[in-house]
């Protein structure tokens, strides 16, 4: 648990983080599927909801683990720490590939990287554990606007780490990243990280921001995680 002195260190550094205004493009959705008009508005109202711990301020607001895209995929990578690229080098070297997924498709190998550990920065609640996962059907999108579509890494055919995103507009956010327990010590997920960059280059173009939840509350480890991806605390305030 979080001690006072270091709760105090983390509320006077959110309060001068960088400040940004993100549009997740409302308007754009309604010409789109519902779903994605809903999710948006699912997610926008999440965001402004009061936080948990401290109701004066929304809960995600403050700390929101973030990187303002470069102009391009290499100036990307060059912006990460050198052991995030030893990391991604050492999955390409080993064969490893990336590709967007339908998750409907890897149900069984999605609940075997759920169940390859029990412990994720922390122990895993065996609800989450035991849960049987569904088919999502999510509809497909038809502009680039928006999107909610999971990516995966495979060896010789088998996906052994995935991740689910929401695109809206402005925004890219890694709302599910999990790895298969065996196959870390390759550097599965830095390279599912840094490759979902490279496709947002290609296929996203009004992205502007790569978002990896909040930075405040996580653990040391993974707050050091994701500032080797150069995801750092910023103040957010959302625009429909």
């Amino acid at each position: 648990m979080m001690n006072i002195k270091n709760l105090f260190a983390d509320i006077i550094s959110a309060l001068q983080t960088p400040k940004l205004t993100i549009d997740l493009g409302l308007k754009a959705a309604e010409a789109n599927h519902p779903f994605y008009l809903s999710v948006v508005n699912d997610f926008y109202q999440s965001a402004r909801k009061p936080h948990p711990k401290f109701p004066l301020i929304r809960s995600l607001q403050y700390g929101i683990a973030l990187l303002p895209m470069p102009s391009s995929n290499d100036k990307y990578l060059k912006t990460l720490a050198s052991s995030a690229r030893r990391n991604i080098n050492k999955a390409k070297r080993n064969n490893y590939q990336f590709q967007r997924i339908n998750y409907d498709d890897h149900l069984k190998e999605i609940s075997d990287i759920h169940l390859s550990t029990s412990v994720r920065q922390g122990e895993m609640s065996q609800d989450f554990l035991s849960q049987e996962l569904q088919a999502i059907n999510n509809p497909q999108s038809v502009d680039d606007r928006h999107d909610y579509p999971y990516f995966g890494i495979f060896i010789d055919g088998h996906l052994v780490a995935y991740a689910g995103c929401l695109v809206a507009k402005e925004m890219l956010l890694l709302s599910t990243v999990f790895g298969h327990d065996k196959y870390k010590s390759d550097g599965i997920v830095p390279y599912l990280i840094a490759s979902i960059a490279d496709y947002k280059y290609k296929y996203y173009p009004h992205v502007k921001y790569y978002i990896y939840d909040k930075y405040y509350g996580a653990s040391i480890n993974l707050r050091r995680f994701k500032k080797k991806f150069r995801f750092e605390p910023h103040m957010v305030k959302w625009q429909l």
